[in-house]
């Protein structure tokens, strides 16, 4: 079991040093000036120099990676004494970290990830994501249980009524959601709820969870109207569940096993419940771990259209006005949740299930 443990959390770090160096490479090819962007379009070379030596644009590709990596490990090397050295320990930017070892001129440190500053505001990346954060996993996991719930009942009852007038308009309106967008579903939803029939619902101020700019550093929380947003988002992954529990209650309740317990007499409620649900659930919960990995990394449309202040509408605005920190710690944090998720729910499944371990 440790061997397992010890090779999983080794393919994520592989996966996630692959996904730190393409976004490096990424954004680091796109076309633009982040000098420029930062200091206007109407400013002179001097400023423009100082500006990339400060964000180290002046260096070779090679030499900002390592500095990248060394900014993103726990574990960093800084020259200690030379403040011109690019691997100068600044406090400003590192905190206090702890020294592990090294001499009077480099050493060897024990640090939080550095995520670079705003090239709009000038505040660190780490504080703008942790800002956002919260409210993404409340839209993702609000989501994701809705899904769930009406996902397993509704294909619970499709699978108990097969090739019924209600299995069947389960099955079309699954597919529909299934093959709609979520920026699309986000757009008729938002006008129809929010706008046609506001009067009704009472839902027209859609989904803003905190105060209008990511960059002003406010802080007014005011959780409402999560309605909309974490049933838009819920769609998609609603419809796949539905699909998913039906077809797996199909097949376990043509096992034997499942005709041997009404032969025993149990009542039909009991034959679902504890004999059919319970196998037929392993399936359904790998797509939901997999889906609520998804819906934080995959909910930028829907909070940029119901205005919800998490990580998604931030990495909107950041690209709008061409700030890559923002957007680099923003996929950087999306990947590092779902390798994360990814890696507990196979740890999980192999304390539940010894095959997965041997195979």
């Amino acid at each position: 079991m440790i061997k397992f443990i010890i090779k999983r959390l080794l393919y994520g770090f592989l996966v996630l040093f692959g996904v730190i160096t393409t976004v490096f490479l990424l954004f680091n090819v796109l076309p633009g000036d982040p000098a420029r962007m930062r200091l206007g379009q109407h400013t002179d070379e001097k400023s423009l120099e100082i500006i990339r030596k400060d964000l180290n644009l002046n260096l070779p590709l090679h030499r900002q990676y390592l500095m990248f990596l060394n900014d993103l490990s726990f574990f960093s090397i800084h020259n200690i004494k030379d403040s011109t050295n690019n691997f100068f320990l600044d406090t400003t930017k590192y905190g206090h970290p702890t020294k592990i070892i090294g001499g009077d001129k480099k050493a060897l440190f024990v640090k939080a990830p550095y995520l670079r500053r705003s090239y709009i505001s000038q505040r660190p990346v780490w504080d703008i994501i942790k800002r956002a954060f919260p409210a993404t996993v409340v839209l993702a996991l609000t989501s994701i249980i809705f899904a769930s719930f009406f996902g397993i009942m509704f294909g619970i009852f499709s699978s108990l009524y097969k090739n019924s007038f209600w299995d069947r308009l389960v099955s079309v309106i699954s597919t529909l959601g299934m093959a709609g967008p979520s920026f699309f579903f986000a757009l008729i939803i938002a006008w129809l709820f929010g706008y046609v029939w506001h009067d009704w619902t009472g839902l027209k101020n859609l989904g803003s969870l905190y105060t209008p700019n990511i960059y002003t550093g406010e802080d007014d929380l005011a959780l409402r109207n999560l309605i909309l947003p974490a049933f838009t988002l819920g769609i998609r992954p609603l419809a796949l569940i539905v699909q998913l529990t039906r077809s797996s209650m199909l097949e376990v309740m043509s096992m034997d096993y499942i005709r041997t317990a009404r032969a025993k007499g149990l009542s039909n409620f009991k034959v679902i419940v504890k004999h059919a649900l319970k196998n037929a659930l392993n399936p359904v919960i790998t797509a939901i771990s997999g889906w609520f990995a998804g819906l934080m990394a995959g909910a930028a449309f829907v909070e940029a259209v119901f205005d919800w202040k998490g990580i998604g509408n931030a990495v909107v605005e950041a690209l709008l006005n061409y700030d890559l920190p923002v957007v680099m710690g923003s996929t950087l944090i999306f990947s590092t949740c779902f390798v994360a998720i990814n890696i507990i729910v196979d740890i999980v499944y192999a304390i539940l299930d010894p095959r997965v371990r041997l195979q």
